[in-house]
């Protein structure tokens, strides 16, 4: 019932009840305020009528609700200015509310991390491709590749494209830029689907409306992380239809392609691979070098790091980039930590092998090849991965070391890593003098041959 016409049924009753003057006094310039969550507000003209129903009037006014309405209902008598003073506070509150979500929109532009750009974005053969079509489409957005799809494993480099990205098109021109991962973008929606103090989600569906849509590029991180949220998925379909029938540039990331993103729905595959879908591979020998090099440079040390050192940490740790930089974080630590000793390979064994030890380093191949020949010549792994320089473990280790050349793809460095760090001049000594041996020594040649075939590789 509306709070009007039932005030107007409770003034007739009451009427009923009282005198003509008390009536006219206290009750005929009342009103209902609002009458919800057992509370009735009633407005009254002046503090002397607050006082005088509280004290003498509250059970009349409470049975006579009762009987109109079926409910007891808590009073609370207030002045008019005071119902004014109090939709204005509200009034306050909704709008700081609305500039807190608004002010949201700032993060539009400043959400990309100003450290990442094209220029120390270091190029090597496994990432060259995704280099070059990120730089174009920051050089011509919404017209060369859209959208532009970057996937591969993490660490290698997908977030610091697109960031450069974002952060040259900001710089060379006056476009819009968002950059988000797909969990900020599914959080956003979850808040615009929330109901606010006035019961209505209108203000959060504006503010998610305009933050998605009235940009120029979205660049949007780990799209993979939607799988399973269809609400958002069907929401992130819209936008994406929304920004490209706009030609406007859509950057994706994610660590697998398109087709293999088997829990998002299939148009939104499709629509993936709609412009160019580069895989970034992991940065072979090389790159590794180059990213360390770089980061040492940049990080102004005090101490020089040897290119030794270099070379087994490239050799040994894994393809993520984090984790290389994470090394030299590593390595530097330990050395401060022992007073500031000199960085050299022996400390850096030491310093990393926890670090390798988890699994980082791929070292399956020449961990195998040592086992095999361990066991062929009946010495341990520990022996021939040692320093000893007995013949019965350095003839052994000699031709482990050339089946590991042989048979993989490992550098010297990297095999010399595995054999106690001995230097890559050490590996090509020995894989010589194998090579060399093979040809004159007929019992060698046989040797190496049983070797391979319990390799399996024969």
């Amino acid at each position: 019932m509306n709070v009007d016409v039932l005030w107007s049924k409770f003034l007739e009753q009451i009427k009923d009840e009282l005198t003509t003057l008390s009536y006219s006094t206290w009750f005929a310039d009342t009103e209902l305020y609002q009458l919800e969550n057992g509370k009735a507000i009633i407005i009254v003209p002046m503090p002397i009528h607050r006082k005088h129903l509280t004290e003498n009037y509250s059970e009349l006014i409470i049975s006579k609700l009762y009987d109109l309405t079926n409910t007891n209902y808590e009073l609370s008598f207030l002045l008019k200015e005071e119902i004014e003073a109090e939709q204005k506070k509200l009034e306050i509150q909704e709008e700081k509310k609305l500039e807190s979500i608004s002010s949201n929109n700032d993060t539009i532009h400043n959400n990309l991390n100003s450290k990442y750009t094209f220029d120390n974005f270091i190029v090597g053969n496994s990432n060259k491709f995704a280099h070059a079509a990120a730089l174009s489409v920051a050089e011509n957005p919404g017209k060369m590749y859209n959208p532009l799809f970057l996937y591969g494993n993490s660490g290698l480099g997908k977030t610091h494209l697109m960031h450069a990205i974002g952060n040259y098109i900001v710089q060379q021109t006056n476009k819009r830029v968002l950059y988000v991962t797909s969990e900020q973008f599914r959080q956003d929606f979850i808040k615009a689907n929330r109901k606010d103090d006035s019961g209505t989600n209108f203000n959060y569906v504006d503010f998610f409306k305009s933050k998605y849509r009235d940009i120029d590029i979205l660049l949007i991180d780990d799209i993979q992380f939607l799988g399973g949220a269809e609400k958002s998925q069907e929401e992130f379909f819209h936008t994406f239809n929304n920004l490209y029938n706009d030609s406007k540039q859509i950057i994706i990331s994610s660590d697998r392609s398109p087709n293999d993103l088997k829990l998002l729905e299939e148009r939104l595959r499709t629509r993936f691979t709609w412009g160019l879908s580069v895989n970034i591979f992991p940065p072979d020998y090389a790159l590794k070098i180059e990213i360390l090099k770089k980061k040492i440079i940049a990080g102004n040390f005090e101490q020089d790091i040897p290119d030794d050192v270099i070379e087994y940490i490239a050799s040994n740790i894994g393809p993520d980039v984090r984790q290389l930089e994470g090394s030299i974080t590593r390595l530097l630590a330990y050395s401060a930590i022992w007073g500031g000793r000199k960085i050299t390979l022996d400390l850096a064994i030491d310093a990393l092998k926890d670090f390798i030890s988890k699994g980082i380093g791929e070292k399956d191949d020449i961990s195998r090849i040592q086992r095999i020949v361990s066991e062929h010549f009946q010495i341990s792994v520990e022996d021939i991965r040692s320093k000893k320089r007995s013949s019965n473990i350095a003839y052994p280790r000699q031709i482990a070391m050339y089946l590991c050349r042989s048979l993989t793809n490992e550098s010297f460095p990297k095999i010399g890593t595995e054999f106690g760090g001995k230097d890559h001049s050490t590996v090509m000594h020995s894989v010589e003098k194998i090579e060399n041996e093979i040809k004159v020594n007929k019992d060698l040649a046989n040797i190496i041959e049983k070797i391979k075939k319990d390799i399996g590789v024969v």
